[in-house]
């Protein structure tokens, strides 16, 4: 049983649920807020749960599970000039970017759509239901999470 859970916010064009049930594993790069690579970097452990969020999905909402499946480890897109998630001042001594590797566990028949995390209860604290809430990586309590997958499986 993980000891945390995620959710892990990815937009359907980028990479879908379904890309990585046909992948298995993929790593999570790109994350450029401070926050969200402090989760990764300091906080996430493999085996800890993951809540799959299609953003600006139609509609959004969580898809599926994954699990970390590799703790932190430099972004290496960051120090490639001309990649989109570049950054000049991030050096490979001292990187400030860094990435985990997910691995498939589930996906839902249908979306626990955001609607639907509104409407369930005991989900009214849950971050990605907190206004102004744009991590696209946020932590989920415990029963928080229960109440997302028995949903998700409900389908």
């Amino acid at each position: 049983m993980p000891t945390r859970y995620w959710l892990m916010k990815c937009e359907p064009s980028a990479y879908s649920i379904d890309d990585l049930e046909r992948d298995g594993t993929a790593s999570w790069e790109g994350v450029r807020n401070y926050q969200a690579r402090n989760f990764m970097r300091d906080d996430m452990k493999v085996g800890d749960g993951v809540l799959f969020y299609a953003s600006n999905g139609d509609p959004a909402g969580v898809t599926g599970l994954a699990e970390v499946c590799r703790e932190a480890y430099p972004d290496h897109f960051a120090f490639r000039k001309g990649h989109e998630y570049f950054d000049p001042k991030s050096r490979k001594e001292n990187p400030t970017w860094f990435m985990v590797d997910v691995r498939f566990v589930e996906r839902f028949r249908k979306p626990v759509t955001l609607a639907d995390l509104k409407a369930a209860r005991g989900l009214e604290k849950m971050a990605v239901l907190q206004k102004g809430s744009r991590l696209s990586v946020q932590p989920v309590r415990p029963d928080e999470w229960e109440i997302v997958v028995s949903l998700g499986r409900r389908g």
